[in-house]
């Protein structure tokens, strides 16, 4: 049986951050759940850097099936955990079954992959004290209030966490999260 990743997302995802690590992990041989706050489609986005525009804009993107609600997660059963960035972080980040879920993946010491807004729900997790992450740069600060360190780069290797600025770090974020979910969690 295929080991098992775990997706926490929701509406307003940015559809490429949490479809590229789903197609990437099951190319390894993965099995890859996405969970969102219910079982139900879930409606991305399309985030994209615009010429004159002082943040990037938003688009409509795909359509997904979440195939758990959060309160059917046991988080044991997985062996790594994706936090894609986005808007959902900013809403779901507040769920304390969320806030359990990530902070099992973190206390276990379980690769964790986030990018983008993902560290948002790390930090309402209270998992980023004294952790190293990179993050879309505007939610820097909340990275500082959360007990983290800020990096601008594209793929930070913090223990078993990964994290990456935006989509345009894919490359980079997924080939460092594979290698640690390889020594960590073989498929």
């Amino acid at each position: 049986m295929a080991k098992k990743v775990l997706i926490i997302t929701g509406d307003a995802a940015e559809s490429l951050e949490v479809l590229y690590p789903y197609q990437r992990l099951r190319e390894e041989g993965y099995d890859v759940h996405v969970a969102g706050p219910s079982r139900k489609k879930l409606q991305f986005v399309v985030h994209d850097f615009v010429d004159g525009f002082d943040t990037f804009t938003e688009k409509p993107g795909y359509t997904w099936p979440a195939d758990f609600a959060f309160v059917e997660v046991r988080p044991e059963n997985y062996v790594a955990l994706v936090l894609p960035g986005g808007r959902a972080p900013e809403y779901i980040r507040n769920n304390p079954v969320v806030q359990r879920i990530v902070r099992h993946f973190f206390e276990a010491e379980k690769p964790v992959a986030q990018i983008c807004h993902g560290p948002l729900v790390a930090a309402a997790a209270g998992v980023l004290t004294g952790r190293r992450t990179a993050a879309y740069p505007a939610i820097a600060p909340d990275v500082k209030a959360a007990g983290g360190t800020w990096v601008d780069g594209e793929a930070v290797v913090d223990g078993t966490l990964v994290s990456a600025r935006t989509w345009v770090d894919h490359p980079a974020w997924m080939r460092e999260f594979v290698q640690v979910l390889r020594a960590k969690a073989p498929a």
